[in-house]
């Protein structure tokens, strides 16, 4: 290519690109009916759930790293490629999560601690979200109880 081409490339098509997409959203905005109203606040439970949830998935993968170590089709790999000699593991499991080759454990250290914090986590969130989602379902029908004795 030439420089001419290269410099169309690096510099002209993103100039071009960018202003073509300020220009369609300047556009979009000036033809758009009002913003939809903005969207209610997430509760205390829905923010609970949402960190179980994520706890959940860290746990995971987190999980699936620790088993990424462990031998699955030839036994006498995962000692090679992990502690660089050619023998049988002495013993593994997938949880705790262990491949134990010549004496020395392969997996890292911070692996079941890190899957116990996330465990912990998790079950944690998930009944602090179902607590607080049935706190507010009871305030709630007792407001309505209220009013429509009130009345």
């Amino acid at each position: 290519m030439t420089l001419i081409g290269l410099m169309i490339l690096t510099v002209a098509l993103p100039v071009w690109a960018g202003i073509t997409y300020v220009g369609l959203v300047r556009a979009r905005r000036e033809n758009s009916p009002l913003p939809p109203p903005p969207r209610p606040r997430r509760t205390p439970a829905k923010k609970a759930a949402w960190v179980a949830v994520l706890a959940f998935v860290a746990g995971g993968a987190l999980h699936v790293y620790g088993l990424s170590y462990m031998p699955f089709l030839q036994p006498e790999d995962a000692c090679w490629f992990n502690a660089g000699h050619m023998a049988e593991p002495d013993s593994s499991s997938a949880l705790p999560v262990s491949l134990v080759c010549a004496g020395e454990e392969i997996v890292p250290w911070w692996v079941n601690p890190g899957l116990l914090a996330f465990a912990l986590i998790a079950v944690t969130a998930t009944v602090t979200s179902v607590v607080l989602a049935l706190r507010h379902r009871a305030g709630r029908h007792r407001t309505e109880a209220q009013r429509t004795r009130s009345v």
